[in-house]
Formats: structure tokens, sequence, C-alpha cells
């Protein structure tokens, strides 16, 4: 899956697209409404990792890495705050 934001490419994972299925409706909704407003938002590099950051959207965290050159955002993974740091 791929949308094309603001300039922006995102591209979800097919890990990440069935860690959405999983969630409830409304969650799910939430999630999605934040990954389609990135880069902006409650985002952080991850340390250790160049391109990893993360998107806080309440209690759950969405991983993704992010190419400033080709302005492509990749969305690996969405985890509940307690898991999100395991890979």
């Amino acid at each position: 899956m791929a949308t094309d934001h603001s300039g922006w490419e995102i591209v979800v994972a097919p890990a990440a697209i069935k860690d959405l299925k999983r969630l409830s409706r409304t969650d799910r909704e939430r999630i999605s409404a934040a990954i389609d407003r990135l880069p902006a938002g409650d985002t952080r590099r991850l340390r250790g990792q160049p391109a990893g950051w993360r998107l806080r959207v309440g209690d759950w965290r969405v991983r993704f890495e992010r190419d400033d050159v080709a302005r492509r955002i990749h969305i690996l993974a969405v985890r509940a705050r307690g898991s999100a740091n395991k890979r």
C-alpha cells in the first residue's frame, strides 16, 4: 500500500498492515489518520537507527523509516507502547 500526501510517499509494509488489521476499528482509524499526516505529528528519531523513527498515537507506536531525499516514509510496524521497541 502506497499513498502520496503533501509530497511524501507513504509505503506500508505487509507486516504493518497485518498489525493494523488486529486493532479495533476506532484505533485503526485514529492511527491511519495519524499516518496520513506524516511527517507531521508526535515523531521522534530512534537511537542507533539512522533512518528509524516512531510516531506516537496514544498508547500505540508506529515504527517507520524516513528518507528525506526520496521523500518516502516506510511504515514498518504498529505496536502497543510496551512492546514497540521489540523487533
